[in-house]
Formats: structure tokens, C-alpha cells, sequence
């Protein structure tokens, strides 16, 4: 990179490796890696297609999968956390947003783990990360918060027990 937006041929194997990239345990190809560092550093698709030597268009799928890649890891990331959380807590459909905090509370004192929200924080963390299972301050579909060991709060949507 010589300045922001303008791409030089070989400063981008020299932004992989600066970041750390490693094809081998990534989720992305070496080719979606080198596409997201220069759109994270607002190289035009137009310009890193010249600089590969390949279509825009190609240049725009590259990124969109690279993008959805992305996601899924963090996705990924987020259930392993919720799944091995020392203190996970189910938040049936019904339940009043206000009442979270004290139950999150509760769950970490007995189990001796922080958590580093206060109660307006945390609710607005629950109702942004539970999408429309939260509406307003009720929780309108069943939501899983889990709380790991380092006081990370990770929220899942959850499906209901089935009991049949």
C-alpha cells in the first residue's frame, strides 16, 4: 500500500502475512483474504481487479463469499462459546427483558464468573444479539445467554424443549 485506497502488487502478500494469515487453517481462501484486506483498506473492486487480473464482477463474488465466510465463523465461534459457557441461561418466550439482568446475575455469582455489563448494558446487549426473538422489552421466542469464563456474554436464539 502506498496510500489509503491505492494498491501496489507486492504489498498485498506482505498484508496477509502482517495479519497472519495461514490458508491452511483459515475459512478463507488465500484469494478472499487478499480481496477483504484491500476493501478493509477501500481499494475499489475496479482496482483490485486490475491488481489480480480478473473481472470486477469476479472481484464482487470473491467479497461477497469472503463476507459470508466471515460470518459463518463468527457464528461458529459464538455457539462453541454458548455451548461450553460455564453459566448458560434459558430465557423462556415471555419473559420480560428486565428480569434478564438479575437472572444473569444470579447464574454468575453461583458459579463465581463476572460478568462486565451493567443491567442497561446488558439488556440492550440481549435485545440486539437475540434479533426479533426480543421485541421491546418482551422475549418473544426462547433465547439461550451464556456467559463465559472471561465474562463474555454470547446470546442464542434457542427452540423449546420438545416434550412429546
Amino acid at each position: 500500500m502506498t496510500t489509503e485506497g491505492s494498491v501496489d502488487a507486492v504489498d498485498v502478500a506482505e498484508l496477509l502475512d502482517r495479519a497472519g494469515f495461514d490458508a491452511e487453517h483459515s475459512v478463507l481462501t488465500r484469494r478472499q483474504a487478499e480481496v477483504l484486506a484491500l476493501r478493509e483498506r477501500n481499494v475499489r473492486q475496479a482496482d483490485i481487479a486490475d491488481l489480480l487480473g480478473t473481472s470486477r464482477a469476479n472481484v464482487s463474488s470473491v467479497e461477497s463469499s469472503a463476507r459470508d465466510n466471515v460470518e459463518k465463523a463468527r457464528e461458529t465461534v459464538a455457539f462453541a462459546e454458548a455451548l461450553s459457557a460455564p453459566v448458560r441461561i434459558e430465557i423462556a418466550a415471555g419473559t420480560d427483558l428486565y428480569d434478564v439482568p438479575d437472572r444473569v446475575y444470579d447464574a454468575c455469582d453461583e458459579a463465581d464468573v463476572k460478568v462486565n455489563h451493567t443491567a442497561p448494558d446488558l439488556m440492550k446487549l440481549v435485545s440486539d444479539d437475540a434479533g426479533d426473538a426480543v421485541q421491546g422489552r418482551e422475549v418473544v421466542a426462547p433465547i439461550l445467554v451464556g456467559i463465559t469464563g472471561g465474562g463474555t456474554v454470547r446470546v442464542r436464539r434457542s427452540e423449546q424443549p420438545n416434550t412429546e
